[in-house]
């Protein structure tokens, strides 16, 4: 065989190889990308996002959107070709695997850590918008999860409400932790609770659960710093003056939580808050309105943007990164706080948006 057809074969067979390397070998990365955007203003599959009963709501126009993610499930495993295709695309991001699923974590237990944090996202949104139309809302220290094969597993359950805590009355989440860790590992703690199913009855009359309590006594275990422990995750929940309920499946995690509150204060509020304009969004809120930042910063603007998004309701700590690259006809607005959010749409719906607070890169004002 002459040299020529013989290098050039064993260069087809390499580039053959290199190909199949590229296609069989997975590289531990996983993509981000635009997700859906919704209207919490509107309707999704048929029904709306929000639904306020027993007080009076009022027309909304335009769109206050919540932005998502997606991203490549905990046990996908992408391939080299996938991996450079993604660095290469200007719309998507390529990160290691372990930044989204901490190693050992399995689908089902991101997809449960995803829809928690969904659900509290709505309840601190929820909280939040009351208090900034200033209406009463109540809270109370619930059992927000038992850990599994430890002493409260199967004794107390996620949703008792925790009065009291060895006859000391419990007034916020972190009396819990302070009042089990007195005890040594071993000694025995009693819980005073009101069941879930009884504390979910009262809830739903808007109000507080008063009667009904029960002793739960239990051993403590040692934990591995040596505290006194039960094995529950103290969490809080809120009794609302009249029922809020935000219809929206298949999307998970914290993120949302800015503008749900938002879409609530606008259906609560006469007036319309966007003046008919399209602004999206992105944030975690808490109970008091405070903003906080999110993931994937940079597909949640690409993402608005592509659906029409004139204004991007923006976490401050966010900022910098998302105002590296802003997608052209967006303007991001800075926001801190709930009440700055609605400052900004008073701003947009009066088309004040000179006064705007925006985005600047790090290092810039």
């Amino acid at each position: 065989m002459p040299r020529r057809t013989a290098t050039l074969l064993a260069s087809i067979l390499m580039l053959i190889a290199l190909l199949c390397a590229g296609v069989l070998i997975p590289v531990p990365y996983s993509e981000m990308s635009p997700g859906p955007t919704v209207n919490t203003l509107g309707d999704h599959d048929g029904e709306p996002v929000l639904q306020i009963s027993q007080r009076k709501t009022y027309p909304t126009t335009g769109h206050l959107n919540m932005t998502t993610v997606r991203v490549t499930g905990p046990d996908y495993r992408m391939n080299l070709f996938e991996a450079v295709y993604g660095w290469l695309d200007h719309d998507n991001a390529v990160v290691p695997h372990k930044t989204l699923y901490p190693e050992g974590q399995t689908a089902e237990q991101a997809d449960q850590e995803n829809a928690e944090e969904f659900s509290q996202s709505q309840e601190s949104a929820k909280a939040a918008a009351l208090r900034q139309l200033h209406l009463p809302v109540a809270a109370q220290t619930v059992v927000g999860s038992v850990v599994k094969d430890k002493p409260a597993d199967g004794r107390l359950h996620a949703g008792d409400v925790i009065k009291a805590v060895d006859g000391t009355a419990v007034k916020q989440t972190g009396d819990v932790a302070k009042l089990v860790t007195r005890h040594k590992p071993g000694e025995k703690v009693v819980f005073s609770i009101i069941p879930a199913k009884e504390a979910a009855a009262a809830e739903k009359r808007g109000k507080k659960p008063q009667a009904g309590a029960k002793q739960v006594t239990i051993a403590t275990q040692k934990a591995d710093d040596g505290r006194a422990i039960v094995g529950i995750q103290a969490g809080v929940d809120h009794i609302f003056p009249f029922p809020i309920d935000v219809k929206l499946a298949d999307v998970g995690g914290p993120s949302a939580g800015l503008m749900f509150a938002l879409g609530i204060v606008d259906k609560l509020t006469p007036g319309d808050m966007t003046g008919g304009k399209f602004v999206a969004g992105t944030g975690t809120i808490d109970d008091k309105g405070k903003v906080g930042p999110i993931g994937g910063i940079s597909m949640k603007t690409v993402g608005a943007r592509d659906k029409g998004a004139e204004f991007f309701l923006t976490p401050k700590d966010n900022c910098a990164t998302a105002a590296k690259d802003i997608p052209q006809g967006l303007t991001l607005v800075k926001v801190g706080t709930i009440g700055d959010a609605v400052k900004a749409l008073e701003k947009i719906r009066k088309g004040d948006t000179a006064g705007l607070p925006s985005c600047s890169p790090a290092g810039r004002s």
